[in-house]
């Protein structure tokens, strides 16, 4: 979206992840662009003209929350409802989110706010936007979503700054939002009917994660192909099982492109081109294609559900200013994204699976290498320990791949009676993946220690660019040493390392 970006604005057109990711790394300078504050204003102006002259009741407007839906609420009790309800549902627990996903959040919300359907002040959209801008950072915690009415708990946590309270990381401290506020000069919000309800209704939590998730997979997809292709050459294993008649035949979309990338990165390999004696290789670098190709598409769809819900209005009720209607549903409900949470989480997982299967072979003392990758091995150990690590992760990995969205319980005394879970859906496959970072940083410590061992023999120019690079963090292992510092070097370099394709 071309023009969102050369305005850095919050747009109320469609926004895909990487013009999201640019206004992340352009924040300093975001503003809301003239049509959404046009749409916040006329939705707002028409909700208090509602207010006004009209004697009905709207949900969680002039009435109560959840099973409290009921009681009737009037005068100025309307806006003390608000703030009682961003206090009341404050009820995380649990770790504090990551930073980087508060400032997903942040941003997510006030794109929701920004298509004016939400009925809240442009006044409270600029607050919010201006915390964002300065990165003022709610403390918001992990636990405590069910997924139902939203991420109700983390989005009162996100929101309670406006109104001067709850905590905030400004400047590297952890800081009292009160006291932050009084520095800067702003007066605690007082916000009017149904603007609680539309800060803290909505999927922001689990959906951060998810741009996260998304963010990062891509990312770890190009290294897990990378990584297998520094195996293949150094376990001796053939180029046939790539070539691209066998994925056509097929026609799975990921698998044909992971087939077409491995066998780039190994153009114009010597070790690649050598003769091979054996008939066939193991599965874990024979069907590289099938299974990182399987997790490539479950990746596409993850990314369109995510991209929808980032151009989605999530909170309730939902006010249509040119249908005059105010409309009571379920849009906040996390269903669609706790589906692919869990499916990707399966995905991802098996990336690790068969990552640490590579591993494994590689240590197994076949093909002229060394057992355990390491000279005098008995009085050395070598690597030996390092697939014990990556096995653990991979078993808690297919814990973590338990589905969370077939769980639901009861809540609101019986109002709110399916839930998706989707919150905890996203924290674990969140989980799954920092996992697989490591599995796949085990293998590339494993597979550029046996690579060393096929000198003078050279990989190809993509391979060796990236494995001199390695070896200057990350010297070549000629007897036992403390391996830790070495994965956490190789966990490091693929974070920090920037891969050309």
């Amino acid at each position: 979206m071309e023009l969102l970006t050369k305005n850095i604005t919050v747009d109320t057109g469609w926004i895909d992840i990487e013009d999201f990711m640019y206004l992340i790394e352009q924040r300093a300078d975001l503003t809301l662009s003239d049509e959404a504050i046009k749409k916040i204003v006329k939705c707002r102006e028409y909700l208090e003209d509602k207010l006004k002259n009209d004697e009905h009741t709207f949900y969680g407007i002039n009435t109560g929350f959840g099973y409290l839906q009921n009681v009737k609420i009037e005068g100025e009790d309307i806006k003390k409802l608000q703030h009682n309800l961003i206090l009341s549902h404050a009820c995380g627990v649990g770790e504090e989110v990551p930073l980087e996903i508060v400032r997903y959040m942040m941003l997510l919300k006030i794109k929701s706010l920004s298509l004016g359907y939400s009925g809240v002040k442009i006044e409270t959209v600029e607050r919010l936007l201006a915390m964002f801008r300065l990165d003022i950072l709610p403390v918001i915690y992990t636990q405590g979503s069910l997924g139902a009415s939203g991420d109700l708990c983390p989005l009162s946590h996100m929101v309670l700054p406006l109104i001067g309270e709850g905590y905030v990381f400004y400047e590297g401290l952890k800081r009292p939002a009160s006291d932050v506020l009084n520095e800067l000069g702003w007066a605690p919000l007082q916000l009017g009917a149904k603007e609680g309800l539309a800060l803290i209704n909505g999927t922001q939590f689990m959906l951060a994660y998810g741009v996260y998730i998304l963010d990062k997979a891509k990312k770890l997809s190009k290294w897990a192909d990378l990584i297998s292709a520094i195996s293949i050459d150094a376990f001796g294993a053939s180029i046939e099982p790539f070539h691209d008649n066998i994925h056509k035949v097929r026609n799975q979309r990921g698998q044909i492109r992971v087939a077409q990338n491995i066998r780039q990165i190994l153009k114009g390999s010597e070790l690649i081109a050598m003769k091979k004696d054996q008939v066939q290789d193991p599965y874990s670098f024979r069907c590289i294609p099938q299974v990182h190709g399987a997790t490539l598409d479950m990746m596409d769809q993850l990314a369109i559900t995510i991209e929808n819900e980032m151009n989605a209005v999530t909170d309730n009720p939902l006010i249509f200013v040119d249908d005059d209607l105010i409309l009571s549903g379920g849009n906040f409900h996390g269903q669609p994204l706790a589906l692919v949470f869990d499916f990707a989480a399966i995905a991802l997982s098996e990336l690790g699976n068969i990552s640490e299967r590579r591993v494994f072979q590689l240590l197994s003392g076949q093909r002229e290498l060394p057992l355990f990758l390491i000279n005098n091995p008995g009085l050395n150990s070598g690597l030996m320990i390092a697939q014990y690590t990556a096995a653990s992760l991979v078993s808690e990995n297919k814990q973590l791949s338990t589905p969370a969205s077939v769980d639901s319980i009861v809540s609101s005394n019986g109002q709110e009676d399916h839930v998706s879970m989707g919150a905890n859906g996203a924290r674990q496959c969140k989980s799954v993946l920092d996992n697989v970072e490591k599995i796949l940083a085990i293998e590339l410590l494993t597979a550029s220690q046996a690579l060393s061992f096929r000198s003078p023999s050279k990989s190809s120019v993509q391979i060796e660019s990236v494995f001199s690079e390695f070896r200057k963090l990350i010297s070549f292992n000629t007897e036992d040493r403390l391996l830790h510092i070495d994965m956490i070097k190789s966990i490091d370099f693929m974070k920090s390392h920037q891969l050309s394709n």
